[in-house]
């Protein structure tokens, strides 16, 4: 089983999005956190030293990531997917960005 991980700002639309289209995909475990101290579920050691793989949406957020946790990160795999804030939540484009740009990794 492979735990991944979606970061994007706020943890209301981009990542909660990819965590559910992606929560029923084979061998994969998924959650998701946002970077701001207010988001819905904020990023923590824990959840980074829990992924296996780390999807951000911009590369901000890979910035905030590795300047926080970069000793939790210990090699574990990040990747950018360059996914704008233009999006709500369980859009359809959104979706079909997130269906075109992850399962490469996974």
């Amino acid at each position: 089983m492979k735990n991944v991980l979606f970061v994007c700002s706020q943890n209301k639309l981009r990542s909660p999005t990819a965590e559910q289209v992606f929560a029923d995909w084979p061998g994969v475990e998924t959650s998701s956190a946002g970077t701001n101290n207010d988001a819905e579920n904020p990023l923590s050691r824990e959840l980074v030293e829990w992924a296996d793989i780390i999807f951000v949406m911009e590369r901000a957020h890979r910035a905030k990531l590795q300047s926080r946790y970069r000793a939790a990160l210990n090699g574990t795999r990040l990747v950018c997917l360059d996914i704008p804030d233009d999006y709500q939540f369980m859009d359809p484009r959104l979706v079909e960005l997130l269906k075109a740009k992850v399962p490469r990794h996974l």
